[in-house]
């Protein structure tokens, strides 16, 4: 740091913690006022250990904690503001990220914060509403609620359908939920107390437009319809309270059923910004777990570091496969067994926060087989290919079948024109993993800007990331600049596309 300094204002001095031996108030909010010369002098030092559940990050604590961890540039005199929440995850080893600035802890948050969001998506289901003759469409699903609403409505991770249902009429959302979640609803969607009552009976809240200080915009008026728990179902009391004729994504019955993936794309501004902050924490975490691997550990042991790591970056992680050396050669999703790494592994992962997926691939190679480099090489072209396919099809109105072929043909000019056949090779991506998997013939409009991630294999080899593409290009937000990049030349049109390559480790 040469001569920078870090000072904190001491605010609201309620609790205590122990930090470097010596007692610290903890400060709500906690103000960081850091002071450096030059912004190179902010150099991170995030050392790794190691203990018996996995490779667990633990960030040591020091005076300078904040700078030691900041990855990015930071000008002269900056200030940071944290709240309590946000200062105790980072004084407990938690990375600091970008969605901690402000004291925003990878939350989610309304999607109609600024930017014209709510706009945008509530347009896109008037038109739903008016091309199908609807007067209302219900949402459940937990990728779709949160897509509309900015918050998850899952309390059991075996379901998919959430204990709540947002709905719109082309004037006002209104929530479903029992009357054993309605608080946790309420709290977890709108800030402070609600500003009025809605109908007689109390079970309703009308809350006004508006939202949290600083807000740009607030959410569209709102209902909470609440029914008893042990009464009835989200699905029975929404096909009381809903106008007809109406759709849903879950079952409910008179109702028609709509499929959101289209309704979700393309993807808006603020989307696209919350999407390089997922995409680039689901990178870090995988990478920096990587980067410590040896050929004696075991997909077991990698796959508990990448989860532990992946938590500390608040990502959810719905997908963690890791493949050895001989597994990787047998399964294209291969879940972690106790088999040791040896010559080298394979590992892929989705990110998910605010309702966005991010999925990438990392392979770290010790000794690797003779044929490695070279079908590495291949399947990093077939990538490209499809890459390149994906912003030729939004320019010109293509489909999903069309960059499928191009797959197909880059396959066969890698010498194996069948091995498509043995996985799928991905697709679209946002509110879902891959809110749709491109087959041959597939008619998917190919849409921008938009997130993608193709995943096409080479037996024993990957190639798969995260990448916004519009007309204009690509912007890859699983690449980090601290791991190794290559540019690859698409098999069938002239165009070069840098994709992650392979770590090699000497041991």
């Amino acid at each position: 740091m040469g001569t920078g300094d870090v000072s904190v204002r001491e605010t609201d001095p309620t609790a205590q913690i122990y930090w470097m031996n010596s007692k610290m108030p903890v400060l709500s909010p906690v103000t960081i006022h850091l002071t450096c010369p030059t912004s190179r002098d902010i150099t991170p030092k995030t050392h790794y250990l190691y203990d018996y559940s996995g490779f667990i990050p633990l960030i040591y604590i020091q005076k300078l904690f904040i700078c030691a961890m900041v990855s990015a540039c930071v000008e002269r005199n900056a200030t940071f503001e944290f709240d309590r929440r946000t200062f105790l995850k980072l004084a407990n080893g938690a990375a600091l990220t970008t969605g901690m600035l402000s004291g925003v802890a990878g939350a989610e948050r309304p999607p109609w914060h600024g930017n014209n969001e709510h706009e945008t998506k509530l347009s896109r289901l008037d038109t739903y509403l008016s091309s199908n003759d609807l007067e209302s469409v219900w949402f459940a699903d937990s990728d779709s609620y949160v897509w509309l609403t900015g918050h998850s409505n899952i309390i059991d991770r075996s379901s998919s359908t959430g204990v709540a249902a947002v709905g719109y009429d082309g004037d006002t959302l209104t929530i479903v939920v029992d009357n054993d979640e309605r608080a946790l609803v309420r709290e977890e969607l709108f800030d402070g107390p609600p500003h009025g009552v809605g109908r007689g009976d109390g079970n309703t809240e009308n809350h006004p437009h508006g939202g949290p200080p600083g807000h740009t915009r607030g959410f569209p008026e709102v209902d909470i319809v609440t029914f008893g728990w042990h009464a009835s179902s989200v699905a029975d009391t929404v096909a009381e309270v809903a106008t007809t004729p109406a759709a849903a994504d879950f079952d409910v019955s008179g109702f028609d059923r709509v499929n959101a993936t289209a309704l979700r794309q393309p993807l808006t501004e603020s989307e696209r910004e919350t999407y390089r902050s997922i995409g680039e924490d689901t990178a870090r975490a995988l990478e920096s777990v990587c980067k410590t691997l040896r050929p004696d550990d075991t997909e077991r042991e990698a796959a508990r570091a990448v989860s532990s790591t992946m938590d500390a970056f608040g990502l959810e992680h719905p997908v963690v496969l890791v493949a050895g050396e001989e597994r990787a050669q047998k399964y294209r999703h291969p879940v972690p067994t106790d088999a040791e790494l040896n010559g080298y592994v394979s590992i892929s992962v989705v990110g998910r926060r605010a309702g966005l997926y991010a999925s990438c691939t990392r392979t770290v190679a010790f000794d690797p087989p003779e044929w490695f480099e070279r079908r590495t090489e291949s399947v990093l072209r077939v990538d490209a290919t499809a890459l390149g396919a994906t912003r030729r099809a939004i320019q010109n109105g293509g489909t999903a079948g069309d960059v499928f072929e191009a797959i197909q043909t880059a396959y066969a000019h890698a010498g194996v024109p069948d091995e498509w056949k043995l996985h799928h090779q991905g697709g679209g991506a946002g509110y879902a993993s891959r809110e749709w998997v491109a087959t041959p013939d597939d008619s998917t409009p190919v849409t921008g800007p938009m997130a993608y991630a193709w995943n096409p294999t080479l037996q024993g080899t990957k190639s798969e990331g995260t990448v916004l593409i519009s007309a204009s290009g690509y912007e890859p937000v699983t690449l980090t600049g601290e791991w190794p990049t290559r540019s690859v030349e698409s098999y069938v049109h002239d165009e070069v596309v840098v994709r992650p390559g392979v770590l090699y480790v000497d041991t």
